[in-house]
C-alpha cells in the first residue's frame, strides 16, 4: 500500500529470462500485486518469473501466444481491474530493467495523491540525462513527440516512455473492445485519454540501457504509427463535437482543420483560396497557418474539457 492506495505492476514481457528476475526481485516493498504477462517468449521467461512467488507482493503470470506489447499490458490492466480492491493504480514496468524501480514512487504519486488521472514517464527530464540511449531512439523520440502534441492536443516531451501509472477510474471507464496491440500503444493511449478528458502529468525518470536487444524496425514503425495517429487526431476531433462537453474552441478547431484540407483540395477550393494559394508556397501557407490554427484551439479545447470534468468529479465527491 502507497498512502492508502493499493499498488499494482503490470510487466510485460518477451523473450527476457535474464532481466525479469531482476525486475521482481527490486520492486519497492510497497508493490501489493504483480502481474508478468508473458507475450510468445521463445525462452523460460514464464519459468523465471514463476520461480518469484514467494515474494512480499500478490504475483500472477500471464501466457500470451505474441499478441503484441499493447495486448499483454491490456491484459495486465484486467486482471489489476479484475483482483484489486479499490481504490488502486495500475503502473508499467518493462520486462528488460530499462525501468529503474526506484523512479516508481514518483510515477504514483500524482495519482494517489489526486492530482491526475495518468502519469507518463519522461527521460528527457531527468537530472541524470538519457544515458546510453541509441541516438536513432532520441531521434524517433523527438518526431513521435510532435506528433503526439498534434494528435493528442496535449504536449507531451516523450511519448514513448513506457514506465506509467493508471488510476482505477480510467480501466473502469475504458473501452477494452478497442486497442493498439503493437508497438505504438503509448501514442494511442495518450491520444484515447485526450478524447476521454482524463488529465495526464509527465514525471522525470532515468533512462537504463544495458545489453537488451530491440526488435524494433523503426521506419516502418514510424510509417505505422504516424498514420494511425493522423486517423485518430481526425476521429478525436470530430467526436469532441458530438459530446454533451462540447466547447466553443472545438467548433474554432475544426473550422480551422476543414480550411487547410480545402486548400489542399482545388475541387473544392474557393475563388479567394485559388487567389491566396496561386502558387506552391501560397498553398503551404494557407494549409500552414489554418492548422496551426487549428492545433491552438484544439489544445484550447481539450484543456477546458479536463477541466469540466475535474469539476464534476468535484461536485460528486462533495
Amino acid at each position: 500500500m502507497h498512502k492508502g492506495w493499493h499498488v499494482g505492476v503490470v510487466i510485460p514481457a518477451k523473450n527476457e529470462e535474464l532481466f525479469i528476475g531482476t525486475v521482481l526481485d527490486t520492486l519497492p516493498t510497497f508493490v501489493d500485486s504483480v502481474v508478468v504477462v508473458d507475450d510468445g517468449s521463445s525462452d523460460s521467461t514464464s519459468k523465471v518469473a514463476n520461480n518469484y512467488q514467494d515474494q512480499s507482493y500478490n504475483l500472477t503470470v500471464i501466457r500470451l501466444e505474441g499478441k503484441g506489447v499493447g495486448a499483454a499490458i491490456d491484459t495486465g490492466h484486467l486482471e489489476m481491474l479484475r483482483t484489486c480492491p479499490k481504490p488502486f493504480v495500475s503502473a508499467v514496468m518493462a520486462g528488460d530493467g530499462q525501468m529503474d524501480p526506484e523512479d516508481l514512487v514518483r510515477v504514483i504519486n500524482p495519482i494517489v495523491e489526486q492530482q491526475c488521472d495518468y502519469v507518463k514517464g519522461n527521460r528527457f527530464i531527468h537530472p541524470e540525462g538519457l544515458g546510453n540511449m541509441p541516438k536513432v531512439r532520441r531521434f524517433a523520440s523527438q518526431i513521435l513527440a510532435f506528433l503526439t502534441t498534434l494528435a493528442s492536443g496535449t504536449a507531451v516531451s516523450d511519448p514513448q516512455c513506457g514506465y506509467t501509472a493508471t488510476s482505477h477510474q480510467i480501466l473502469e471507464e475504458w473501452n477494452w473492445a478497442k486497442s493498439w496491440e503493437k508497438y505504438g500503444y503509448p501514442n494511442y493511449w495518450l491520444i484515447e485519454l485526450s478524447k476521454r478528458s482524463f488529465s495526464v502529468i509527465e514525471v522525470p525518470v532515468k533512462s537504463i540501457y544495458g545489453n537488451e536487444k530491440s526488435n524494433l524496425k523503426m521506419l516502418s514503425f514510424l510509417f505505422s504509427v504516424g498514420i494511425m495517429m493522423f486517423v485518430m487526431l481526425h476521429k478525436r476531433c470530430l467526436s469532441m463535437l458530438f459530446n454533451r462537453n462540447v466547447v466553443p474552441h472545438s467548433i474554432f478547431s475544426l473550422v480551422a482543420y476543414s480550411i487547410g484540407w480545402i486548400a489542399i483540395i482545388p475541387s473544392i477550393s474557393t475563388d479567394l483560396e485559388r487567389e491566396i494559394a496561386n502558387s506552391t508556397s501560397g498553398i503551404l501557407f494557407l494549409v500552414g497557418i489554418s492548422w496551426m490554427a487549428a492545433h491552438v484551439f484544439d489544445r484550447m479545447a481539450v484543456k477546458t474539457r479536463i477541466e469540466l470534468r475535474k469539476n464534476a468529479q468535484a461536485r460528486q465527491t462533495k
